[in-house]
C-alpha cells in the first residue's frame, strides 16, 4: 500500500490534465480532420484539407508575422526592461524598497479588462488625458486602434503593465539571492554598475531569467486576447490578431470550427517548437546554484 500511495496522491492532479488538456488536445485534433459550424447535426471530414487551407492563406501568414512581433515586444518590455529594473531597484534604492514593489505590483491585481478600458480611455486620440496634454505642446494622438504598427506596439504595453510587476518580483528575488559579497567585491574594485548587471547579475541570476522568458511567451500570448477582444477585435483587417485570437475568431464567430481547430494544432506545435529553440540555444548558458 506504501507503493501505491504516491500514485494515489497524484490522482486528483492527473484527473485535472485529463480533463481540461489531454481531453480537449484529442478532441480540438479530432475537429481538425471535419468541416463542421458547431450548428449542424453531421461533420464533414475533410481530412488535412483544413491544414492546407490555413497554411496556403495569406491572412494567416500575416496574422503569424504579427505573433512574432508581439512575442518580441514582450520579450523586450517584459523580460529584458524588467531585468534592468529589478538590477536598478536593487542597486541603487536602499530604504523604501518595500514600497517600490508594492507599488510595482499593484497593476498584477487589476484586471486586464479593466486595464483595457483604462488605457483605452487615457490613450483615447480625441478626449483622452495624454491627446490634451499632447495639444497643448501643438502635437496629435495617432488614431492607434486604426494604425498598423502603432496597435501592436499599445496592446503590448497594456499586457507589460499587467505582467510587469510580477516578472518583476520574481526577478528581483533571483537578484537578491546572488551573496553580497560578490557585488560588494566589485563595488571595491570599482566595477560600474553596467558590468556588475553583465558579468554577475545576468549569469548567477540566469535560471530565473530563463523561467521568466518562458512564461513571458507562453503567458503572453494568452493575456493579450483580453485586449484584442475588448478594444480591436483584432482589427484594422486583422492586423492587431495573433494565433490565439485568431482560432477564437475562426471557431466562436465565424463559426468554422474545422479551421480554428486547425490554427489551434499549427499553433500549438508553433509554441512547442519555439520552447525546444529556448532550451537548445538559451538553457545551456543557465546558471544553476550546486
Amino acid at each position: 500500500m506504501k507503493k501505491l500511495t504516491p500514485y494515489m496522491l497524484l490522482i486528483p492532479s492527473f484527473t485535472l490534465i485529463l480533463i481540461f488538456t489531454i481531453i480537449p488536445l484529442i478532441y480540438t485534433t479530432y475537429l481538425s480532420f471535419f468541416e463542421w459550424n458547431m450548428i449542424s447535426p453531421k461533420k464533414k471530414f475533410v481530412g488535412f484539407e483544413n491544414y492546407i487551407n490555413v497554411l496556403a492563406d495569406d491572412k494567416f501568414h500575416q496574422i503569424l508575422l504579427q505573433t512574432l512581433m508581439y512575442i518580441i515586444l514582450f520579450i523586450i518590455f517584459n523580460t529584458l526592461i524588467t531585468y534592468i529594473f529589478a538590477f536598478m531597484v536593487s542597486y541603487f534604492v536602499n530604504r523604501p524598497k518595500k514600497i517600490f514593489q508594492a507599488a510595482i505590483f499593484l497593476p498584477s491585481v487589476v484586471s486586464l479588462v479593466v486595464g483595457s478600458m483604462l488605457y483605452l480611455w487615457i490613450l483615447n486620440p480625441v478626449s483622452g488625458p495624454l491627446a490634451q496634454i499632447l495639444n497643448i505642446i501643438g502635437l496629435q494622438l495617432p488614431n492607434w486602434t486604426k494604425t498598423n504598427g502603432w496597435v501592436i506596439v499599445i496592446i503590448s504595453l497594456i499586457v507589460a503593465w499587467k505582467v510587469f510587476g510580477y516578472n518583476f518580483l520574481v526577478l528581483y528575488s533571483g537578484i537578491i539571492g546572488i551573496p553580497k559579497e560578490i557585488i560588494e567585491a566589485a563595488k571595491l574594485d570599482n566595477i560600474k554598475p553596467y558590468r556588475i548587471f553583465l558579468d554577475i547579475i545576468l549569469p548567477m541570476s540566469s535560471s530565473t531569467g530563463f523561467y521568466i522568458l518562458i512564461m513571458t511567451i507562453v503567458q503572453g500570448l494568452q493575456y493579450v486576447f483580453t485586449p484584442i477582444s475588448v478594444i480591436t477585435k483584432g482589427g484594422p483587417d486583422y492586423h492587431s490578431s495573433n494565433l490565439v485570437y485568431h482560432a477564437y475568431h475562426e471557431g466562436f464567430v465565424l463559426y468554422n470550427t474545422g479551421t480554428s481547430a486547425a490554427v489551434s494544432i499549427i499553433t500549438l506545435f508553433i509554441f512547442v517548437f519555439l520552447l525546444i529553440l529556448q532550451f537548445i540555444f538559451v538553457e545551456r548558458g543557465v546558471y544553476y546554484e550546486n
